[in-house]
């Protein structure tokens, strides 16, 4: 399937360390002809750490999109009834937004534009980025997973050794994993290697 003519929301949330691991991919969904609308969570706009500081990143995602950043619940949520979208990716996904929709809290852009589309019973993509996913956000993890209409990016221990609870999407799969999602289908394996990916 092309992805060509698709209206695709892309929600960033504040894995910072990600960031330049998940624009190559937003230029992906680009060239093949998608129209990516950017939605973003207050802390990419307002924060600022050593991989860079939150309005240059939303800057350049508008940039890169040609579209203007979803950055308020209100714009947000449009993109249900009025102006749907195909699909509705989040990548990355932190633990924190990922507690917050596994028990329908929608404190955020980002979760209202999934809701909106959920709504729709249009897919929303996830791909995770978060340091407990073996640890206490496992069972918010594993709701997610268990949930309709929603898809993840296969992930995996990003640092087995240093960080055994942190788990990581494998950016690269994020195209693949839409396709498939729109089509009703979760992409496999799920659960992957992927500190090895980094190697490679």
């Amino acid at each position: 399937m092309s992805l060509k003519g698709k209206r695709i929301g892309f929600g960033l949330t504040g894995s910072h360390c990600t960031y330049d691991s998940v624009f190559p991919e937003i230029e992906k969904l680009i060239n093949e002809g998608a129209e990516v609308i950017p939605v973003v969570t207050s802390t990419v706009q307002n924060t600022e750490t050593r991989f860079g500081n939150g309005e240059d990143w939303v800057a350049r995602i508008e940039q890169l999109t040609g579209n203007q950043a979803v950055d308020t619940i209100v714009k947000a949520e449009p993109l249900g009834p009025k102006l749907p979208l195909d699909c509705m990716v989040i990548a990355p996904m932190t633990g924190n937004s990922m507690s917050k929709m596994a028990n329908a809290l929608t404190d955020s852009p980002v979760l209202m534009a999934a809701k909106a589309t959920m709504r729709n019973h249009r897919p929303v993509v996830v791909a995770i980025s978060t340091n407990d996913a073996l640890g206490l956000n496992g069972i918010n993890l594993m709701r997610l997973m268990a949930a309709k209409d929603i898809y993840f990016v296969p992930y995996g221990q990003d640092n087995p050794e240093g960080k055994p609870s942190s788990m990581v999407a494998r950016m690269s799969l994020i195209r693949d994993t839409i396709v498939a999602a729109i089509d009703g289908e979760q992409i496999q394996p799920v659960i992957i290697e992927r500190f090895k990916d980094e190697l490679t």
